[in-house]
């Protein structure tokens, strides 16, 4: 309950820290950190527009996409407390359960009769595949250490006495930011201010969106960046108490949130072809965490 209640808070805040630091690398004042939860609550007292060409599955792919990172947010714990639901394999659950959402949410984009729309989900799809891999090598190399399939059984025994143990840590969570920004098609995969339909990805899935629905999607995108910062948070609080591991979390969520600005700011977009290398070397990392578990 602890971490459910957290990563909503954080998510709050997540993207208005993204926000004003690119404003502040840009030299402008920028928006009042808050400003996206306005925009949301703005869209969800709004209406929804529907085209003709659409069916049952856009009208719900919102709700599911939705529903699944919430579902998601129910198994992550936080230090060494467990979250809301917790058995073995709670982690395979985390990401099928994410992976149904942005199923929903592709299906959804493909059934508007767009052909922008399928052409972005099909990036959007190809780019999730690439980067599965890395996560499951990286939670099945931390689950070494505790011989268990547990979130909280994984992150509470990971120590942090060592040099190696650190270095290790701290590759882990690049690995996870490295997933966070693929899965939520930010700079150098995709830019989301992007207007060009030939070059967008997570954008042109949602152009017939609107309203209730528009909302939805975009605070599951919060929810998702507080999210994986929360998997990266795990990584260096096992065996501290509540009262140090808080403070410590909303300061990994901070600093997730700047290093996304800042990846932003001074990071152009890969071209199209290059992303599918760049979202492999991920993999390759995971590589060397299980590598430096297993025989270290």
């Amino acid at each position: 309950m602890i971490s459910f209640a957290l990563i909503f808070i954080a998510s709050l805040f997540f993207s208005g820290i993204i926000v004003r630091v690119k404003s502040i690398a840009q030299g402008r004042r920028g928006p009042v950190i808050l400003q996206p939860i306005y925009d949301i609550l703005k869209l969800l007292r709004k209406g929804t527009v529907y085209s003709t060409t659409s069916g049952i599955i856009f009208k719900i792919a919102p709700t599911i996409y939705f529903s699944s990172i919430v579902m998601a947010m129910a198994v992550v714990p936080w230090g060494g407390e467990q979250g809301l639901l917790s058995f073995r394999g709670d982690f395979v659950f985390f990401a099928y359960t994410l992976a149904l959402g942005k199923f929903f949410s592709i299906i959804g984009a493909m059934d508007t009769g767009s052909s922008f729309e399928g052409m972005g989900a099909s990036r959007e799809a190809l780019f999730s595949m690439f980067a599965e891999p890395a996560f499951f090598l990286l939670l099945g190399s931390l689950g070494l250490i505790s011989g268990s399939l547990s979130f909280v059984d994984i992150f509470s025994n990971i120590d942090m006495s060592t040099a190696s143990s650190v270095a290790f840590a701290i590759l882990s969570a690049l690995v996870l930011l490295m997933i966070c920004i693929v899965e939520n098609s930010r700079m150098p995969v995709d830019d989301p201010k992007t207007h060009l339909e030939l070059t967008m990805i997570h954008e042109v899935m949602i152009l017939d969106n609107s309203g209730y629905d528009l909302g939805l999607i975009m605070m599951g995108t919060h929810l998702k960046f507080a999210l994986y910062s929360a998997l990266i948070g795990n990584l260096f609080v096992a065996g501290l108490p509540l009262s140090i591991s808080i403070p410590v979390f909303f300061g990994i969520q901070i600093a997730c949130a700047v290093s996304v600005g800042l990846i932003e700011s001074f990071m152009a977009r890969n071209r199209m072809g290059l992303n599918s290398q760049f979202i492999l070397a991920l993999t390759s990392l995971s590589l060397l965490v299980f590598f430096g578990i297993k025989f270290g």
